[in-house]
């Protein structure tokens, strides 16, 4: 079997930055072992499979298409930065025709749209709600140590823990931060966390990024993803209550690095747009 594969680094306009994603383009079925055995051999945060709904869909012509999406080790219910690489290869790679496309997934019907030299994501807005502190004491304390910290959320949609540290600290500070995400195994067994965000207010006079993030997702194979689209979810959510601001620019300091443009509207969804680079093109044969 020939599975046409595609490595789009995401939310930059740079090879080499932003955050990797495996897109592959299923022509025919492809049985579930096969999904976690591609997605463990490309060994990215994630690997995207998108696959025709009905028998005469066309990549170039059809607007709806499934996607799924799998780390190293397991299937996700959404992401973000593989959703972008997925709409750029069929945007611009198999030179898709429609203006929008639409993807059936495990989170309802996601959109992608083209507006200038960004790609458009339409994604669920995720609410983060106050998180009693003394019950992720120790997973935050392996996360940051003794740095103050400012707010604890849970986002239940996405079991994300979002910590936000002082506005004392700047982004250098969160961006050299040291964290050992293997360790949050250990101290987090409750299953209630997948995923924990840590989050700086942003210089939001002028021109700047109105908040900076890092993420962490060792639960899922994952232990610092470079540029996370389903965990903006979350802090487009918590940041435009904050800052009451509905238009938001955003850093998300890992070490390759990636912005995102945040929108967030009245309907309970957010816009977040981003840029894309295809780096790699080729068949996987197996």
């Amino acid at each position: 079997m020939q599975i046409p594969i595609f490595i789009v680094d995401a939310f930059t306009n740079r090879p080499f930055s932003g955050n990797p994603a495996a897109v592959c383009l299923l022509e025919n079925d492809l049985d579930e072992d096969s999904h976690q055995k591609i997605a463990t051999e490309m060994n990215l945060s994630e690997t995207a499979f998108i696959r025709k709904l009905k028998p005469g869909d066309d990549f170039t012509k059809s607007s709806c298409f499934g996607l799924r999406w799998f780390t190293p080790v397991t299937e996700v219910p959404l992401c973000g930065h593989a959703t972008l690489a997925s709409a750029a290869v069929l945007f611009h790679v198999q030179k898709n025709t429609n203006s929008v496309l639409t993807f059936v997934t495990l989170s309802g019907e996601l959109k992608a749209r083209q507006v200038k030299d960004h790609i458009v994501l339409d994604l669920p807005l995720c609410p983060a709600y106050p998180q009693e502190l003394k019950e992720v004491e120790e997973l935050i304390k392996a996360a940051v140590g003794d740095m103050s910290v400012q707010d604890v959320r849970y986002s239940p949609d996405t079991k994300n823990i979002l910590v936000r540290l002082s506005d004392t600290y700047e982004r250098s500070v969160l961006e050299e931060l040291k964290v050992s995400a293997q360790r949050f195994l250990s101290v987090e067994k409750t299953g209630k966390v997948k995923g924990l965000i840590l989050t700086v207010k942003g210089n939001s006079s002028g021109k700047g990024h109105d908040f900076y993030s890092r993420y962490f997702a060792p639960w899922y194979g994952v232990l610092e993803d470079p540029v996370t689209g389903s965990a903006h979810a979350v802090l487009s959510s918590y940041w435009s209550e904050q800052l009451g601001k509905k238009e938001m620019l955003a850093f998300q300091c890992s070490r390759r690095g990636g912005e995102l443009k945040i929108s967030v509207r009245g309907d309970g969804r957010v816009d977040i747009a981003g840029q894309t680079a295809v780096v790699l093109k080729g068949n996987l044969t197996f």
